[in-house]
């Protein structure tokens, strides 16, 4: 153990799996899959997995299939559910936003939300089948884009543009 860092937590790698629970599975995966594109990696009546960005796994849950634990000979995965008002965000190059905004009219997928960010990004929301609310975000949501990180440097750290709330 590190003396200088007692406290300090193992290194996490990313996040690997984001869950959804549909109540129509198959209406909810052929969403994600002809909206976005995505390889199907596991397809049965219990859940759709989806990889996305060649690193991560966007896991849909019949809704109600996966409240019991699942036990066999290779260990335990405790049960688990959501309900609500879910939501999950992707992240898009600031240049595909336009195309983005165009393939959502073109899918019949209404926009129900833009949001311009005060670090430069903006982000689309839409619903899929089960109410879930998608977000489509360009960088400068969480970290400044690089445009930020020029305006710091060069000490233009003022008020922002009225385009940023």
């Amino acid at each position: 153990m590190n003396s200088e860092l007692p406290d300090q937590a193992p290194p996490i790698e990313g996040l690997l799996e984001t869950s959804l629970y549909a109540g129509d599975l198959a209406a909810t995966s052929a969403f994600y899959r002809d909206l976005f594109g995505f390889k199907t990696l596991v397809a049965s009546p219990r859940l759709a997995a989806f990889e996305v960005a060649a690193r991560h796994v966007l896991l849909v849950f019949q809704a109600g299939a996966t409240e019991a634990d699942v036990v066999d000979a290779r260990g335990a995965i405790p049960g688990h559910d959501g309900r609500g008002r879910l939501h999950l965000a992707f992240s898009i190059a600031s240049g595909d936003l336009d195309a983005w905004r165009a393939r959502l009219s073109d899918k019949g997928v209404g926009v129900v939300g833009e949001y311009r960010w005060p670090r430069g990004g903006v982000s689309l929301y839409f619903r899929d089948p089960d109410g879930a609310l998608v977000e489509l975000a360009t960088p400068g949501l969480w970290w400044p884009t690089q445009e930020e990180d020029c305006r710091q440097e060069l000490g233009l750290t003022g008020r922002r543009p009225a385009a940023f709330p």
